[in-house]
This record gives structure tokens, C-alpha cells and sequence, in this order.
């Protein structure tokens, strides 16, 4: 993994989608994986099931220079407890961007807030977990606040691996309708909706797409990646920007960084997805 991103002559990699969370939320994460439940339907094993440190400290021996700690709410009242755990995780951990989330509920703007204030420089929206709409009117000043700062959300919108209530290209682009001003990264390139959310990526400068999970044997196999687009990943080369899904993931690390060196765009754009979009996004 070191060999890859030293060829490419990169400081190391910028991974804006990884997982880090409460302990006992992590567990329960990973025994839905393990049940196979109905969102996976398939098995899905988690290839780096360790301790948080241990996390950690594969993420730096990877060559990982800055990483994020997505975690998100399926109930009010959730948020703001996953916040102050995740403050406390950046001010342990000074390579992790600084990461929150929200749900729709009273109280979410003044606790986003609190997050900005503390330091936040990304959030998530997980839209099929959490099964609500991004465009609840209890989220316009939240929309409002983080766009008005710049602060990019990270959010799960596609319909994969199983539509949910407000998945899809509808809801975004409504939502990006409303807030044109909003910095969105789509999580997984969108799949399997890849050419609608390429769309919104084209009409929104706004909008970057992260790579998690896209491209891999084992997203290949349920929801390939259209290769009539591949020119469009070159096209909005500047936007497209390594995820992962560490820990969670049913693949080695090595094999999310070798599915994008197949698609065979060059090394300046290896580059610019792995480390440089990032970097100039998050001012590292």
C-alpha cells in the first residue's frame, strides 16, 4: 500500500470516508454485517475488525495522512451524543478531520453549531440509515450553517445496497435546488445511480463523489460501475476523492487503491483522487 501512493510521489493518502465510532455502536454495526441483514443481503465479513488504537494505527501504517469518523444517527436524540464522542476522538486522534452528523429533530442547529464551533470541518448524512428526508424543513438551518461556512457533508444518498424512503437523485438534487451553496460529497459515487449523481456533479460545482466501495470485485458483481462514464470520472477529475469504508469493509484495504488504478484515468488523476482534491478541499 506504501508502494502505491510512493510511486505516484504522494505525501500518502487522504481518506475522507472511514469509520470510527462509540465502541458499542461500532459492535453493533458490525454484528448487522455479520447477520447479513436486509440493507447487505449477502455476507459481508469485516476485514479489519480490531481494536480502536489498532484502527488507528493501520490507517497511519497504510500511509494514511488524514481520515475521517463517520458516524451517524437512526433516531432522534442521537446526534449530539455521537458528536461530543467524536470531538473528543479528533482531540486524541489530530490527524482525523474533525467529523459530526445530524438528524432532523429540534435542536439540530444549535448542536451543529456547537460542532462548527468546536472545530467540525466535515459531516455525514447517512439518508437510508437514518430514513429522512435531507430536505426536512428542521435541516434548512443546518443546510444554511454548514454551507455558509463551507464545510462539506458527506452523504449517503445512493440507493444501494437497497433503496430507502429518500435515497436516490431526487432528494439531492431537490436539496441542492434549494441550497445551491451546499458542499456535498456523495458517498460511493452514488451506486448503483453513478450517471444521475455524475449529473448533479456536472450542473453543481459544489459536489465531489467519493470512491468507497465503487470499482471493487465486490461491488462489481452486484452494481457495476457504467464504463460509458468512465470518461466523465477524467472529465470531473478534480472532484472525485478516495473513500474506503474502513473498517467495514469485506476486501483488503490495498484492493479499494488497486480497483481505482484499473480504471486505467493516468496518475495525475490517481493523484488528484487520492490525496490532492482532498488536500485543497480540507486545507491540509
Amino acid at each position: 500500500m506504501r508502494r502505491f501512493w510512493q510511486e505516484l510521489g504522494l505525501p500518502g493518502l487522504i481518506d475522507v470516508h472511514t469509520h470510527f465510532m462509540p465502541d458499542r455502536v461500532m459492535r453493533k454495526v458490525w454484528a448487522y454485517f455479520d447477520a447479513a441483514g436486509p440493507l447487505t443481503g449477502r455476507p459481508w465479513p469485516i476485514t479489519y475488525r480490531t481494536g480502536e488504537d489498532q484502527r488507528v494505527s493501520g490507517l497511519r501504517a497504510f500511509g494514511v495522512r488524514r481520515f475521517t469518523a463517520m458516524l451517524y444517527p437512526h433516531k432522534p436524540g442521537m446526534a449530539a451524543w455521537l458528536n461530543s464522542w467524536a470531538a473528543d476522538f479528533a482531540a486524541r486522534h489530530p490527524d482525523c478531520l474533525h467529523t459530526a452528523t445530524f438528524f432532523p429533530e429540534t435542536g439540530a442547529a444549535r448542536y451543529v453549531r456547537r460542532a462548527v464551533e468546536q472545530g467540525a470541518r466535515v459531516f455525514k448524512a447517512h439518508l437510508q440509515v437514518g430514513g429522512y428526508d435531507p430536505n426536512d424543513p428542521l435541516l434548512d438551518p443546518v443546510w444554511d450553517h454548514l454551507a455558509s461556512r463551507g464545510i462539506p457533508v458527506v452523504v449517503h444518498c445512493g440507493s444501494g445496497p437497497a433503496p430507502g424512503a429518500h435515497t436516490g437523485p431526487g432528494p439531492t438534487a431537490r436539496l441542492l435546488r434549494r441550497h445551491p451553496g451546499t458542499r456535498l460529497i456523495i458517498a460511493h459515487m452514488g451506486l448503483p445511480e453513478y450517471s444521475d449523481f455524475l449529473d448533479l456533479a456536472d450542473r453543481h460545482p459544489g459536489v465531489h463523489l467519493d470512491t468507497t466501495m465503487a470499482f471493487t470485485d465486490f461491488t462489481e458483481a452486484v452494481a457495476p460501475f457504467p464504463r460509458r462514464e468512465t470518461a466523465r470520472l477524467r472529465d470531473l477529475g478534480d472532484r472525485i476523492l478516495l473513500g474506503t469504508d474502513f473498517p467495514n469493509i469485506p476486501y483488503t484495504y490495498h484492493h479499494a487503491l488497486e480497483s481505482l488504478a484499473r480504471l486505467r484515468l493516468g496518475d495525475d488523476w490517481l493523484r488528484a483522487a487520492c490525496h490532492d482534491n482532498a488536500a485543497r478541499l480540507f486545507d491540509v
